[in-house]
């Protein structure tokens, strides 16, 4: 299979949505589909997405399309999505809560098997079926149950703290929605979620038309 590091960024970043469309197609029972279909969706170029699939292969036959659900199958093996990641959740207020009640989550592939808190009135409660535990425990428990990500929903001020603690039970990657730039050694990937961010682009791009 193709290296990632010889694909361009952008690519992967589309391949991530082209997932999303697929995804949604098979739940519609849509067995095939064709790079115009797809392309008129994501109002995007045909060509383009013909060019995108193929860093990774020949997948479609002319005249026929691609078949929908072996399309998803290759694109979740492409992007590492074809096995299941467990997770620790670090902060346990309405984004957590919300994110260990989604069961759209698992069904992707994201277990959350562990949450923290440090409140009293939250540890011990379970919440989606995880039980909150303190956070004091985090880095035992991490190492503990071989977690492979992290997801911070914390007040801002606590997220660098929290962050130096999952870095240092071993975890390389963290999902942050504390809207603060977090200062992680080389090798440790973040993603941030800045929701109030995300809506100012969005009233942006309002204002633009």
């Amino acid at each position: 299979m193709i290296k990632h590091a010889t694909v361009p960024e952008e690519t992967m970043q589309r391949m991530l949505v082209y997932l999303r469309e697929l995804d949604c197609m098979l739940r519609e029972g849509k067995e095939t589909f064709s790079s115009q279909e797809l392309a008129e969706i994501l109002h995007m170029n045909p060509a383009q997405v013909r060019k995108d699939f193929s860093y990774f292969g020949g997948f479609g036959k002319r005249g026929v399309g691609y078949e929908t659900e072996a399309m998803v199958r290759e694109l979740r093996a492409i992007l590492n999505l074809n096995r299941t990641w467990r997770i620790a959740l670090i902060g346990v207020g309405n984004i957590g809560s919300a994110l260990l009640k989604n069961p759209e989550l698992r069904r992707q592939g994201f277990d959350i098997v562990l949450a923290f808190d440090n409140s009293p009135r939250v540890i011990g409660k379970r919440v989606g079926g995880v039980t909150v535990e303190d956070v004091a425990d985090l880095a035992a428990r991490v190492q503990a149950e071989k977690v492979e990500l992290a997801i911070i929903a914390t007040p801002v001020e606590a997220a660098p703290g929290v962050a130096d603690v999952v870095i240092e039970s071993g975890i390389k990657g963290i999902l942050c929605f504390a809207p603060c730039q977090l200062h992680v050694p080389e090798g440790v990937r973040v993603v941030p979620v800045d929701i109030p961010m995300a809506l100012g682009q969005l009233v942006y791009r309002l204002e633009e038309q």
